[in-house]
């Protein structure tokens, strides 16, 4: 069974996850961890749950979903796993950090590409990949079927759905992936969120304004 543990990190406020089973083997998915205390409340967890990460995976590549990624790189000896289409989000983060006065950023490259024909594995457990283009132009979500749950970055929050007014975003493909690989899940799918708290499929589909 899968355990999944959410911090709130840097002024963004951003969720980053930590996903284990009973194997103790673990992934981060989006460590947004950008200060001193804030990387070493994410070892401390690590360490006191004896877990061993076996990736460093991002949904995306936009600044505060990779503050803390060199760190988790060099702590913890893993692979950082995107998506292609992403390269030119993480160049550019380290020029965004300057221009809006954020410091501690360490700058970070990709090591391996994962896209939707992709599986993550760890432990016992799996991890789908789904291609979810539009707030990013590589963006990807994490799905898991036997316990219907989504690590979905930035693309569906709970009543609303994820920024376009960056560069290489498009709110069409934003709204024509969530129509193809969010709302394809049946209702009960739990949906982690980039930022915000969790929600379900069925009640962003009732609900969601922009969904309508």
């Amino acid at each position: 069974m899968i355990n999944i543990h959410s911090f709130t990190f840097s002024p963004i406020a951003e969720n980053t996850y930590i996903l284990w089973d009973e194997t103790h083997e673990a992934v981060i998915i989006d460590p947004g961890c950008l200060a001193q205390y804030e990387k070493e409340e994410l070892s401390d967890f690590i360490t006191d749950n004896r877990l061993v990460v076996k990736h460093l995976l991002q949904t995306h590549a936009h600044l505060d979903h990779v503050f803390g990624c060199a760190y988790v790189k060099r702590k913890f000896g893993v692979k950082m796993l995107m998506h292609k289409n992403e390269i030119p989000i993480l160049a550019d983060v380290e020029k965004r950090c300057m221009l809006w006065g954020i410091k501690g950023y360490e700058p970070v490259e990709a090591d391996e590409f994962i896209d939707e024909n992709d599986k993550i594995f760890f432990g016992n457990s799996e991890l789908e990949i789904r291609f979810v283009p539009g707030h990013a132009p590589g963006h990807l979500a994490f799905v898991n079927h036997a316990q219907k749950f989504v690590i979905g970055g930035d693309v569906l929050f709970r009543g609303s759905v994820g920024r376009t007014d960056f560069p290489f975003c498009s709110h069409e493909a934003l709204l024509k992936s969530i129509e193809t690989q969010f709302l394809t899940l049946s209702d009960d799918y739990k949906v982690y969120s980039g930022h915000g708290d969790p929600t379900t499929i069925g009640y962003e589909r009732k609900t969601n304004p922009f969904l309508q």
